[in-house]
């Protein structure tokens, strides 16, 4: 039981290290352009060589890119709090209890993931102007992918698991 239990905690601390990365790290959208450096944009800010803030970030038409980062953070937020209360109820619960709580939480923040990457596929292109157009998804955007059936495993494991001896 004590290695299921490991694995469930390093299962749940890289999804939330997967989160952390895809919401922080600028490479949401590449753009290599022949003969330049490649562009790199996040969720709120564009890099070369040096970072400039998103044009337009803060019209209504790009307020799906603050939605985007609302529901990341909330993601992120979502995941560490869901750690902190398993590990709450591991010394708290009795013995036969379901993680319930915990699984709530964290398929709350697979929702949210889920959320902020759907959005971001369905109107990034269209925000970009001609000359952003024509890139592609970065490994941040595929990160966050990548942690949405990572939470969503973590939060039906917290379900299915029961505190035993």
């Amino acid at each position: 039981m004590l290695i299921i239990l490991v694995l469930i905690i390093l299962f749940h601390l890289a999804a939330a290290t997967l989160l952390f990365v895809a919401t922080i790290h600028n490479a949401w959208w590449l753009v290599s352009p022949p003969g330049r450096d490649v562009l790199y944009s996040d969720l709120w800010y564009s890099c070369n060589t040096t970072c400039f803030p998103i044009a337009k970030s803060h019209t209504p038409d790009a307020a799906y890119l603050q939605t985007v980062q609302a529901t990341m953070i909330l993601a992120t937020i979502l995941c560490c709090i869901s750690f902190f209360v398993f590990i709450l109820q591991l010394f708290r619960l009795k013995q036969g209890e379901r993680f319930v709580f915990t699984a709530i939480i964290q398929l709350l923040a697979s929702v949210c993931v889920m959320m902020a990457a759907s959005i971001y596929t369905a109107q990034n292109k269209s925000f970009h102007h001609s000359s952003l157009h024509d890139g592609s998804y970065g490994s941040s955007y595929i990160l966050a992918w990548v942690s949405f059936p990572m939470t969503l495993i973590s939060g039906l494991m917290y379900l299915v698991l029961r505190k035993r001896k």
